[in-house]
């Protein structure tokens, strides 16, 4: 019998790259969200609300590993709303936390950011950090082992709307223009949301990231102004580049990493999706779902 996973926030972004990837794996897989997605079939997905206990209870009975990727997954969208985003964040993860213990579930990997790290999260990096530092009580308290993976810049070809590049490449097919708030000189490591899920299950196979926190970034840094170069590149030199200046102040410009005391593993893709493909599979996706005139 192939052990139970559920994924909490399966069927959002990286979560849908995730049921994908165990299921390919032959795992018994239930998707637990708030809606459903035209990427994940309907007959992995359990509709739960991760406020209501006695549904993330239920759902978590019987399962041998257990994943939380839901919640609030965008800063701007945690600065806009800080109320929905700290109770989605903080106290749905801690339903589940509880769920896992009530259960026994042997193992729970919980879905953070590089903005825990981070004095520029502002309040999703301030809900990351405190859910980090419960699954880490719930280990010393009750023995629930965990992993804990912190995402950098993630993106994939799946229409979602926390995945920056895919919106940025839709904006662009658009308009001929990319808008960026700030000065294009901020850094980012991108990883492709197939080599995170495939990442993120190889952390439940090894004992080696038991109770330990993991950094699961790209291996090609760049900065935003190299990535919208590449964009015009690909689509023919045809966009116009706006560069404000003007509001980008939320978001780390070089590192989210701030002084903080949990030291953590950096875990990387080896081979990896190249990130010159990943905009081409993009714009390929971009291209097929447009509408027909």
């Amino acid at each position: 019998m192939p052990k139970k996973i559920v994924v909490f926030g399966g069927n959002g972004f990286i979560g849908s790259y995730l049921i994908e990837e165990l299921l390919d794996h032959g795992y018994h897989v239930i998707s637990a969200d708030l809606t459903p997605s035209k990427y994940v079939d309907d007959r992995y997905y359990t509709r739960c609300d991760i406020l209501d206990k006695a549904q993330v209870t239920a759902l978590v009975e019987g399962a041998s590993i257990v994943y939380n990727f839901a919640g609030f997954a965008n800063l701007d969208d945690a600065i806009a709303n800080p109320t929905k985003a700290l109770e989605l964040n903080v106290m749905g993860n801690l339903n589940i936390l509880e769920a896992c213990k009530t259960h026994h579930v042997k193992r729970f990997v919980y879905a953070s950011s590089a903005y825990a790290m981070s004095d520029k999260g502002s309040f999703y990096g301030i809900s990351k950090l405190t859910s980090e530092k419960l699954t880490e009580e719930y280990y010393k308290k009750f023995g629930l082992e965990f992993t804990i993976v912190r995402y950098g810049s993630v993106y994939g070809e799946r229409d979602y709307h926390n995945n920056y590049i895919y919106n940025l490449l839709k904006q662009s097919v658009a308009t001929q223009e990319i808008h960026h708030s700030g000065d294009g000189e901020e850094i980012r490591e991108y990883i492709h949301a197939a080599d995170v899920a495939k990442l993120a299950r190889e952390i439940i196979e090894s004992d080696d990231f038991i109770n330990e926190h993991i950094i699961l970034t790209g291996v090609e840094r760049m900065q935003r102004r190299e990535l919208f170069e590449m964009i015009n590149e690909i689509l023919g030199g045809s966009l116009t580049i706006n560069l404000n200046d003007d509001g980008y102040h939320n978001h780390y410009k070089t590192t989210p990493y701030s002084f903080h005391p949990t030291r953590s593993k950096k875990l990387v893709a080896n081979p990896y999706i190249d990130m010159g493909q990943g905009l081409l599979d993009c714009l390929k996706d971009i291209e097929e779902n447009q509408p027909n005139d």
